[in-house]
C-alpha cells in the first residue's frame, strides 16, 4: 500500500520515486481518487528537486499507458514521427510531412494549436478551406495506411493522465519543469506508435528554451526517454533567434510551404532558404531513420529531389484532398499595412518572442485556446539579420481584417527590431544534432 504524503515527502527531501510510487501518484490523480492539493505537492517537489532520467521514463510510461497506444508496425512502410518545440514562423511540418511521405516512409503526425507568441500546426492547417483536423482514431491510422501520411488535432483517448496533470501544472506555475516537459511531449509521442522519432528543440529569443545549455539539456532528456523506451531518436537543436521563412502567421505560411513545394513565388517573394534547408535536414534524418537511405547524406539528396521534382507537392495535395481541404481557396487578407525602418543599418537582432505577440495582436494566435483566429493575420518579414537597410525600407508588411490592429502591432515590430551600424554575421541554422 502506498501512501501519498510519503512519495511527497521522499521527493521532497530529493529522494528517488520508484516506478510502483510514480504509477500509484498518476493513476489515482487520474482516476479522481488523490486530491489536486497533494498531486500539486508531488509537482512542486519535482520542480524543485527535479527527477531522474529513470524517473522521467517512468513518469512517461505511465502516462503514456493512460490512454490508447497506436501501433503502425504491421505497415509496410516504417513510421517516422517528428516533433518541434515551437517558434515564430515554424511552419516545417507543412512540407515534412508530404516529402517523408513521398519517400516511403510513413508519417503520423499529431499536432497542436497556437498559444502565446507560438503557431499550431492545426491552426496553418484549418487556413485551407475545409480541411478538417477532428479526425477520428481510426480514420487516422486508416489514411497513414492509405497515402502514407495524416496530420489530426489530440484527442481524448491519447494521454489522459497528461493533460489532466498539464492542467494543474499550468495553474501551480509548474509548467516549466524540464522533467515535467519532457515527460509530457514524449508520453504523447510515444502514444502515437512510430518506431522513430526526429526532435527539432529550438533555441533563441522567440524559443522556450532562450540558451544553448538549456536546449542542449532539453534535447538530451528528449532522446535518452525514447531509446529507454526502445525508439531510435535524433534531436536536432535549431535556431529561432529570428522568424523562420519569411512569412508569419497561418495562411501566409502554408503560402510559404507551397512556394517551396511548387517553386513558384508567394506574393512576389521566393526567399525562403532557411524554411527550405530545415525543412530537407529534418526530412532526411527521418527518410534515413525510416530506412530509405543508408545514411543521412543519401537521405538528403533523396529528399532534395523529391522536393525539386515536386513529389513533395504532389503528396502535400493527396494530403489536403484526403482531409477536405481546398488549396485553390486558401485565405488571404485583403488589408495590408508596410511598417519601414526608422533609421539605416544592419539588422542586428530580433526579440523574436514580441514579434510573436506582435502577430497575436492582430488575430493571427490566441492567448486561450477559446479565442479567435484570424487564419489572414500576419505579416511579411523583408530583412533578417546582417542585411542592410536604410531609412523608409520596408521591413514588415501587415496583414489582418481588422485594420485597427496595425498601429500597436507596428510598435512591437519596431520595439522588437534591433538595428545597428556593424554588420553581425547571421546565425547558423542548426546548433547541434543529439
Amino acid at each position: 500500500m502506498f501512501f501519498a504524503t510519503e512519495i511527497i515527502q521522499k521527493k521532497k527531501q530529493g529522494q528517488t520515486n520508484s516506478q510502483d510510487e510514480i504509477r500509484f501518484m498518476v493513476e489515482s490523480f487520474t482516476s479522481g481518487d488523490l486530491p489536486e492539493y497533494q498531486m500539486s505537492a508531488w509537482l512542486m517537489a519535482i520542480y524543485f528537486r527535479g527527477l531522474s532520467n529513470e524517473e522521467i521514463s517512468f513518469l512517461t510510461d505511465v502516462m503514456m499507458h493512460s490512454g490508447r497506444i497506436l501501433d503502425f508496425s504491421h505497415l509496410k512502410n516504417r513510421a517516422v514521427d517528428k516533433h518541434s518545440t515551437g517558434g515564430v514562423g515554424d511552419k516545417t511540418t507543412l512540407v515534412i510531412a508530404a516529402l517523408v511521405a513521398s519517400a516511403g516512409v510513413s508519417v503520423p503526425l499529431v499536432a497542436g494549436r497556437g498559444l502565446g507568441h507560438t503557431g499550431g500546426t492545426l491552426d496553418k492547417l484549418e487556413s485551407i478551406p475545409g480541411f478538417n483536423v477532428r479526425l477520428s482514431t481510426d480514420q487516422f491510422q486508416k489514411q497513414v495506411a492509405h497515402i502514407g501520411t495524416s496530420i489530426m488535432g489530440q484527442t481524448d483517448e491519447f494521454c489522459p493522465a497528461d493533460k489532466k496533470i498539464y492542467s494543474l501544472r499550468d495553474v501551480t506555475s509548474t509548467i516549466d519543469s524540464m522533467p515535467l516537459i519532457c515527460a509530457s511531449i514524449m508520453s504523447k509521442k510515444l502514444a502515437l506508435g512510430a518506431g522513430a522519432i526526429v526532435l527539432d528543440v529550438k533555441v533563441g529569443s522567440g524559443a522556450f528554451m532562450k540558451s544553448h545549455e538549456d536546449a542542449k539539456v532539453l534535447a538530451e532528456m528528449l532522446v535518452d526517454i525514447g531509446r529507454r523506451a526502445g525508439r531510435k531518436m535524433t534531436a536536432f537543436i535549431t535556431d529561432m533567434s529570428q522568424p523562420l521563412g519569411r512569412f508569419v502567421g497561418n495562411s501566409l505560411e502554408v503560402g510559404e510551404c507551397l512556394s517551396i513545394m511548387s517553386g513558384e513565388k508567394f506574393m512576389g517573394e521566393d526567399r525562403f532558404e532557411d524554411t527550405r534547408e530545415l525543412s530537407l535536414i529534418l526530412s532526411a534524418e527521418m527518410i534515413y531513420l525510416g530506412g530509405k537511405a543508408q545514411n543521412p547524406k543519401e537521405a538528403y539528396q533523396l529528399a532534395e529531389k523529391l522536393l525539386n521534382n515536386g513529389s513533395a507537392l504532389k503528396k502535400f495535395e493527396e494530403l489536403c484532398a484526403a482531409q477536405g481541404g481546398n488549396l485553390n481557396g486558401l485565405v488571404q487578407s485583403t488589408k495590408k499595412h508596410e511598417v519601414r525602418a526608422t533609421q539605416s543599418g544592419f539588422i542586428e537582432g530580433f526579440d523574436t518572442q514580441k514579434l510573436g505577440m506582435a502577430a497575436l495582436s492582430i488575430g493571427a494566435g490566441r492567448l486561450k485556446v477559446t479565442d479567435p483566429v484570424d487564419h489572414s493575420a500576419g505579416f511579411q518579414v523583408h530583412a533578417k539579420i546582417s542585411d542592410s537597410i536604410h531609412k523608409g525600407d520596408v521591413l514588415y508588411t501587415l496583414y489582418a481584417e481588422n485594420a485597427a490592429l496595425f498601429t500597436e502591432a507596428e510598435v512591437m515590430l519596431l520595439s522588437a527590431t534591433n538595428i545597428s551600424l556593424q554588420k553581425k554575421q547571421s546565425p547558423s541554422l542548426i546548433a547541434g544534432r543529439i
